[in-house]
């Protein structure tokens, strides 16, 4: 089982998707669509569950703030704004507290997150969007290998290429690294 995941598109469907999703069995969005028509393209790819984000008011065609999908015998719990894994926003821990999941995904931040705390697999493929400050654009890639799962994050052009590769950004949630910039002119127009 190949898992495509992406986050913050902002109405905006990088053309380096098709491709990284090439062969994937399921799609996971994980918030700010941007555009109901991101999530036809991304359903002509594979089929999908997705959770819409703060911009699209937490609701965007069928997509609401949560979502829970099983795949390859793994739970998955969607939402789009988490917080920090150590410490999910209220709503949330109460959510996964009364129905745990194995995997986390969520989006929110753009920032590259994979971590598991207390058993909890936490996974953020950064935006897919427009790009934002010197953060990747990127999407992510679960996969049964073996009896296992395994994650990777896929940049979409040279330079998110190059910023994943050397590790920069990852796991910034849980550094304690600021992250509270939306609103305050972050996107490129790359």
């Amino acid at each position: 089982m190949k898992i495509g995941v992406i986050s913050d598109t902002h109405g905006k469907l990088h053309p380096g998707v098709f491709e990284a999703f090439s062969g994937v069995d399921h799609i996971l969005h994980a918030g700010d669509i941007g555009d109901e028509d991101i999530l036809d393209e991304l359903k002509a790819i594979a089929p999908l569950t997705a959770v819409a984000g703060n911009i699209d008011n937490f609701r965007l065609g069928p997509a609401r703030e949560h979502a829970r999908v099983t795949l390859g015998g793994m739970k998955f719990f969607l939402t789009h704004i988490l917080d920090r894994p150590q410490s999910p926003r209220a709503e949330v821990a109460a959510l996964l507290k009364k129905e745990p999941a194995d995997v986390v995904i969520f989006g929110h931040s753009h920032l590259p997150h994979d971590e598991r705390i207390g058993g909890v697999w936490y996974f953020n493929p950064a935006s897919a969007g427009p790009r934002r400050f010197d953060y990747p654009c990127s999407v992510g890639i679960i996969e049964r290998k073996g009896t296992g799962w395994v994650a990777r994050h896929v940049g979409l052009d040279d330079r998110s290429i190059a910023v994943l590769a050397a590790g920069k950004h990852l796991n910034q949630l849980s550094r304690g690294a600021p992250t509270s910039t939306h609103g305050m002119g972050m996107y490129d127009d790359e």
